[in-house]
C-alpha cells in the first residue's frame, strides 16, 4: 500500500452518490406506509381505571319471605252407612227376666200407749242416815235426785241433779233412798223402767 497516494475522486462522488440515495428510499418508504405499518405493529396502549374498594362489612340483605300459599282443605268425605241386620234370637235362647223385688210398705207408726211416771215418795222407805260429821257442823240443805225405778220397784241407777252444797249430805241421800223400793211407771198398764225425780232435806233435829 503506497502512503501519500490520493484517493480517486470519481470513486468519491459514487459513494456519497449512493448513500444519498439509499436515505432517499428511506425517506420515501417511511412516508408511504413504512412506518404506518410499524406503528399500527405497535401494541395497543393499557387502559387502567380505578375501583371503588368493595365493603365487606355490610351483611347481605336478608332473602324473601317465601310465598304463602293458600291449601284449600281436602274435601269432606262422608263416612259410608253400615247397616247390620240384627239377627233373630234363636228358637232354644232361654229368656230371663228381671222381676224388681216388691218394694216393702213404710213400717206403720206405734201408737203410743198411756205412760205413768213411777211412785216415788221418801215417806214409802226408811229416810237417809244423817252423817254425825254434817250434824256436829251444823251441814243442812236438800238433795235433788233421778231415780231410774225398774219393773220390780227397785232402784237401778241414781244420779244427783242438784246438789245441797255439802258433798256429805248428797252421798247420803243416795245411799238412803237407792234402798228403796218404789211403785214402777207402766206403758199402757205393763211396768216398764223409768227415771223419777225425788227430794230430800237434811235439816237438824229438835
Amino acid at each position: 500500500m503506497e502512503f501519500g497516494k490520493q484517493q480517486d475522486p470519481g470513486r468519491r462522488i459514487v459513494g456519497l452518490s449512493s448513500v444519498l440515495i439509499l436515505h432517499v428510499l428511506l425517506v420515501w418508504g417511511l412516508v408511504n406506509g413504512l412506518a404506518r405499518k410499524a406503528i399500527e405493529l405497535l401494541p395497543a396502549p393499557i387502559e387502567t381505571k380505578i375501583l371503588d374498594e368493595v365493603k365487606t362489612d355490610e351483611e347481605p340483605p336478608p332473602p324473601p319471605p317465601p310465598p304463602q300459599l293458600d291449601i284449600p282443605p281436602p274435601p269432606f268425605i262422608p263416612p259410608p252407612e253400615i247397616n247390620i241386620a240384627s239377627a233373630p234370637p234363636p228358637t232354644n235362647a232361654i229368656t230371663v227376666t228381671h222381676t224388681p223385688p216388691p218394694v216393702a210398705a213404710p213400717p206403720q207408726p206405734v201408737a203410743s200407749g198411756i205412760h205413768k211416771a213411777p211412785l216415788v215418795k221418801a215417806k214409802a222407805c226408811r229416810e237417809p242416815d244423817y252423817p254425825a260429821v254434817s250434824e256436829r257442823l251444823g251441814e243442812i240443805g236438800t238433795v235433788q235426785l233421778q231415780l231410774l225405778v225398774g219393773v220390780d220397784g227397785k232402784v237401778t241407777d241414781s244420779k244427783v241433779e242438784k246438789s245441797s252444797g255439802f258433798d256429805r249430805l248428797d252421798k247420803a241421800a243416795i245411799a238412803g233412798l237407792s234402798r228403796c223400793k218404789f211403785e214402777p211407771g207402766t206403758v199402757d198398764g205393763k211396768p216398764e223402767p223409768a227415771w223419777a225425780q225425788i227430794k230430800y232435806t237434811f235439816r237438824k233435829q229438835d
